[in-house]
């Protein structure tokens, strides 16, 4: 092969790959239904081929061409389990928001994406419970630490945000879904410097604002820019779920029997 040509990526589906983490994952709601949702729709990663790929090549790409709607980029035949729960949250809220097959609305897409990471910090307080090791506390408390401290959180401050994690999981993933979700659209619709500056003192109080940027919030922002449908009026179906979840003291009870229930009860995708 000529340098510089390239081979395809391939796909692979969840059942295809080797999950990492899985035995901790186990402990954790919804990892079970959120695997089979990919299994039974038949959902496809996509493989970097071999050559000189990298995490750091894999990241570029999911970054900055992620479609919010599935097709994640791996580095090899392995995917971490929270990966797996990433896109299949990705995948649902396509389900839940693609209309008639055109690109998803700008809201639709810091929906998608606020809750697909958002259940970050909900994992991240059920696995700090779980006796089992897991890798993806070993790589994304540290990171998040990182950011923290980088938006002037204290040591302290970090282990008490910790401690509130860990003893409402729901409630945390309720309080940064909404946080991001809000930030998000409210940065899209920004003009300029000024007043995107603006929106980000107004939240800065938020428990959760020191994280913000752990969730690389400008590559939504840009993307949503670029390839999201602008509308004169607001997404009403993702106005409603947003109410929605804002309403419901359990909102990822609301999302298990409004999203992931309907999509384990539909015939299985054959190949």
């Amino acid at each position: 092969m000529k340098a510089g040509s390239g081979a395809p990526m391939v796909e692979r589906t969840v059942e295809e790959l080797s999950v990492g983490d899985e035995r901790a994952f186990r402990y954790v709601g919804l990892y079970s239904d959120l695997k089979e949702v990919l299994r039974r729709d038949r959902y496809r990663f996509r493989l970097l081929p071999n050559g000189p790929a990298s995490w750091d090549r894999a990241l570029l790409l999911n970054l900055t061409f992620w479609q919010g709607a599935g097709g994640d980029i791996l580095e090899g035949n392995q995917v971490a389990a929270d990966v797996v729960m990433h896109a299949a949250w990705h995948h649902l809220a396509a389900r839940a928001l693609a209309a008639g097959g055109g690109p998803l609305s700008v809201e639709a897409l810091f929906l998608g994406e606020s809750i697909a990471s958002a259940f970050d910090i909900y994992l991240v307080g059920r696995l700090l419970a779980c006796p089992i090791r897991s890798s993806f506390l070993e790589t994304q408390v540290p990171a998040m630490a990182d950011a923290a401290s980088a938006a002037g959180l204290s040591k302290q401050g970090f282990q008490r945000l910790l401690r509130e994690v860990a003893a409402g999981p729901e409630r945390s993933f309720a309080d940064l879904r909404a946080l991001l979700f809000e930030v998000g659209v409210a940065l899209s619709r920004c003009g300029d410097a000024d007043e995107a500056l603006a929106v980000l003192v107004r939240f800065e109080r938020h428990r959760f604002a020191p994280l913000l940027h752990h969730y690389e919030l400008s590559n939504w922002v840009l993307f949503a820019r670029a390839r999201g449908r602008q509308g004169r009026r607001p997404d009403r179906r993702v106005e409603a779920i947003e109410n929605a979840l804002r309403a419901d003291a359990m909102p990822l009870a609301w999302l298990a029997s409004q999203w992931v229930a309907p999509a384990l009860a539909l015939p299985v995708t054959t190949p």
